[in-house]
């Protein structure tokens, strides 16, 4: 149908920025694009630009991409996702502090589509229907970017002392479940048992594991309304010299001082066996009246049984805050931890060093294509 489709001569081409990760999925991920996605994109009559980002030396060329695009299109995993989102390398590039400057602004306007092609792909859970077929899985998610919907998805800011911020669509981790899971798959050789296999030999170390820090933390905010779509149209010319020579006569307008209200701070002193940061995205609420973010504080006095048993659930829904534990609801959180800690974070599935973070909640700051299905599944659920 997309195919078929005419389009005006007069009628300028949309353009699709591609950013694809060859090395997602084992290296199978420039096969699985081009065999799958690529053909309807290029059938809907979008002009395409791929731009691999396994190669140094792209932030220049980012840049210049993303001033001149229409939609944004992310074909990878977990991995492809946050390093799209950062617009930032590692190398001594000049353009590396302009770009992380202004993602936040570029990123607001450009709606975002998401193609899985990686071993770990947690927005297609939100994005679009389940499906055990990986080539019907694609398809279906290249047709939801040709359809439209979208759907606003929230971002959390994480600022270290010195670091630049990182930002995450999904959420941080930090405690004995993420490091035991990023060792699941050096027991590849046990099969269906090397799940448990790396939580049990986990256990082996000192027991219980703890991890103690502190925690400040601001309630949720209100959400304010729904910005209009569509601008208003410009006013006529001698309207606007109206409005300047009215502005230019009028007499200054007396200055009222405001009142700062001081922000409420919680403060909690923690000790658990895993500290989960997460956005709502996970389960979208389109109707919802607050923003935050979810702080799930585990206990520590799980038993070994329970952690092996509770990994397995937690290699499934990371973010999951199981029975038993303490969720605040927050919309900016500090978390300082003692000297010498050791270990990492774990933010969207990718590795960072542990270390003192302000956490920030960005509400609806992006906007990702999504299958009109699963925005109508949501607006459902929030009905009943």
């Amino acid at each position: 149908a997309f195919g078929n489709e005419l389009i005006p001569s007069s009628m300028p081409l949309k353009k699709a920025t591609v950013f694809l990760n060859p090395a997602a999925c084992k290296g199978k991920a420039r096969n699985l694009f081009e065999k799958n996605a690529a053909p309807i994109l290029h059938l809907s009559g979008l002009d395409v630009t791929v731009v691999k980002t396994d190669y140094e030396g792209q932030a220049k060329k980012l840049l210049e991409l993303m001033e001149n695009t229409d939609l944004i299109i992310i074909a990878g995993g977990d991995g492809t996702v946050q390093e799209v989102l950062q617009k930032k390398l590692r190398s001594a590039d000049a353009n590396v502090n302009l770009l992380s400057s202004c993602v936040q602004a570029v990123f607001s306007k450009i709606p975002i589509g998401f193609i899985p092609l990686g071993k770990t792909c947690t927005l297609s859970n939100t994005l679009y229907p389940e499906s055990t077929n990986q080539v019907q899985h694609i398809t279906n998610a290249t047709l939801a970017i040709l359809k439209g919907e979208t759907v606003p998805l929230d971002v959390l800011q994480i600022k270290g002392e010195k670091e630049q911020p990182v930002f995450a669509v999904t959420g941080l981790r930090w405690g004995s479940y993420r490091d035991a899971g990023v060792k699941v798959s050096k027991y590849w050789y046990l099969g269906p048992l090397k799940t448990k296999a790396a939580h049990f030999f986990s256990t082996f170390k000192e027991w219980p594991q703890k991890h103690q820090a502190a925690l400040m933390y601001l309630g949720p905010t209100e959400r304010p309304p729904e910005e209009p779509e569509e601008k208003p149209s410009r006013p006529p010319l001698y309207v606007r010299l109206y409005r300047r020579l009215r502005l230019y006569w009028a007499s200054p307008p007396k200055e009222i001082p405001q009142e700062v209200t001081p922000q409420d701070w919680e403060e909690l002193n923690l000790s658990t066996i895993e500290l989960s940061i997460a956005t709502q995205n996970r389960r979208l609420d389109l109707t919802r009246t607050e923003d935050f973010m979810d702080i799930c504080i585990e206990a520590d006095t799980v038993s070994k049984g329970q952690f092996v048993n509770r990994g397995s659930q937690k290699m499934r829904d990371p973010h999951a805050c199981p029975a038993g534990s303490q969720c605040i609801q927050a919309s900016r959180c500090i978390l300082q931890l003692p000297e010498g800690t050791q270990g990492s974070f774990g933010i969207d599935n990718e590795e960072y060093e542990a270390m003192p973070v302000e956490v920030k909640l960005l509400p609806r700051k992006l906007r990702f294509f999504c299958d009109p299905r699963m925005r109508a599944q949501m607006l459902h659920a929030a009905v009943q």
